[in-house]
């Protein structure tokens, strides 16, 4: 069960829509997604270490408060939840696109494609606030669906392949390590989630051995789908048809095995992409709230309503999405979608990239939560995960680094107001257990 955590809130709608944000860059994005693949299973590592070493509840923001104290934790709680539900705008986006399959208005009336992903956004915020039960039911009918289509072009679409859709081997106009570098930004999306396992530790039996190898096993099964997936893709679609496409694993379907295939696998995107988005809605709302919990977010965020859901960071959050949808419905969905995942996988790599660190420092100042023999090995992995998580930053481009930094940076105000609030909190408490001074003689 924590495996099909790791590999159902991995394989959410980004992958289904990739293969259009990917295809300027032709089949060198292949070898991306190798880089990528290798690099998400160094951060499954370390959070299966840390998922040893530490079995709680909180997953990065966890371990960076752990190793670094409250601001840090505080920056990752922030950063996390800034991708969460940016990352909620992108799969809303992929949502519409594998409609326009079956309601072709929707590729071309934008205004028509934001209202449709905006009630996607607010009717699954409206099932979630309800209970946790009934958003869990919505998940575990589309964690099944979602796998069809893409075993069905994974497995049997290599056997259709055309050489010639493939095109230019290196079709940016850049070099080969700025190719790879742009196209792995976008392809570490996909992996988003690989941390899933690590986030109700408690919850989850003999954590210390379940948790690392369902994140390992997760992620490595994940990969090889995706590659897989991908090369056929690119193999029964010809790169011009797929960068305008919104839904190129339907295509790729209908090239071939004819159009009953093309709208069994939109169908299925389409519900996978619903099910991711149901999915991390409910995220939405836990993050701020585990954070509310030990004082580091408003007060207000660790409010719950009915059935103990914290109905004000879902409302909020979706507000967030809903803005994110409208400055940028003007654009296409491709372009929609390629931006809005960039932001998200940022602001969530820079969690990532703490989590690697975090791993490094503990294992210098807590030796006795890990296994002596292997400090060194697992300091190579965190320098190398780190590594990983920092070329994964610079790729994603200046326009995306410059406003995921403003949007990190926004957080510090948020972060100073919470410690002036604890200061007054502490010091009324302290003037109210102070004794009464005696009255002065007349």
């Amino acid at each position: 069960m924590a495996t099909a955590l790791v590999v159902g809130n991995m394989i959410g709608s980004g992958v289904f829509l990739l293969p259009s944000s990917l295809a300027e860059y032709g089949p060198i994005s292949v070898v991306a997604w190798g880089f990528t693949a290798a690099g998400a299973v160094l951060l499954a590592l370390v959070f299966a270490r840390l998922a040893r070493a530490y079995p709680r509840t909180g997953g990065p923001y966890a371990y960076a408060r752990r190793a670094f104290g409250d601001f840090v934790g505080f920056q990752t709680a922030w950063g996390y939840w800034i991708a969460v539900w940016a990352g909620n705008a992108a799969i809303a986006v992929a949502f519409v696109g594998y409609l326009a399959h079956f309601w072709p208005s929707l590729g071309e009336d934008k205004v028509l494609a934001a209202a449709v992903g905006l009630t996607a956004i607010w009717g699954l915020t409206a099932v979630n606030a309800y209970g946790v039960r009934q958003g869990g039911a919505v998940q575990l009918v589309t964690t099944v669906i979602k796998l069809v289509p893409l075993l069905l072009i994974a497995v049997g679409g290599l056997f259709f392949v055309e050489s010639g859709n493939f095109g230019e081997f290196n079709a940016s106009g850049q070099g080969a390590f700025g190719a790879v570098t742009a196209a792995a930004a976008l392809t570490l999306w996909s992996f988003i989630g690989l941390e899933s396992a690590t986030v109700p530790a408690e919850d989850v039996k003999d954590p210390q051995k379940t948790i690392p190898r369902a994140t390992v096993a997760g992620t490595a099964v994940t990969a090889l789908v995706y590659i897989l997936g991908t090369v056929a893709v690119l193999g029964l679609v010809p790169a011009a048809a797929l960068a305008d496409s919104t839904a190129p694993f339907a295509d790729a379907a209908d090239a071939a095995f004819g159009g009953w295939a093309a709208d069994l696998v939109a169908a299925g995107a389409a519900i996978s992409a619903f099910g991711a988005l149901n999915g991390w809605i409910l995220l939405q709302g836990q993050i701020p709230f585990a954070a509310a919990r030990d004082g580091l977010f408003p007060k207000v965020f660790a409010r719950t309503g009915r059935g103990g859901v914290p109905v004000v960071g879902l409302v909020v959050s979706s507000v967030l999405v809903t803005g994110l949808m409208l400055m940028n419905y003007n654009a296409g969905l491709v372009d929609q979608f390629t931006f809005i995942i960039l932001l998200a996988t940022l602001t969530t790599v820079i969690p990532y990239a703490y989590a690697a660190v975090a791993e490094l420092v503990l294992l210098a100042t807590d030796r006795a939560a890990f296994s002596g023999g292997r400090l060194a090995r697992d300091a190579v992995i965190a320098l190398l995960a780190f590594g990983y998580s920092v070329w994964a930053i610079a790729g994603s481009g200046y326009e995306v680094v410059y406003k995921g930094t403003l949007l990190i940076f926004a957080g510090m105000p948020v972060y100073a107001w919470l410690k002036y609030r604890d200061q007054r909190t502490a010091l009324g408490a302290v003037q109210a257990d102070e004794p009464e001074p005696p009255a002065r003689a007349a």
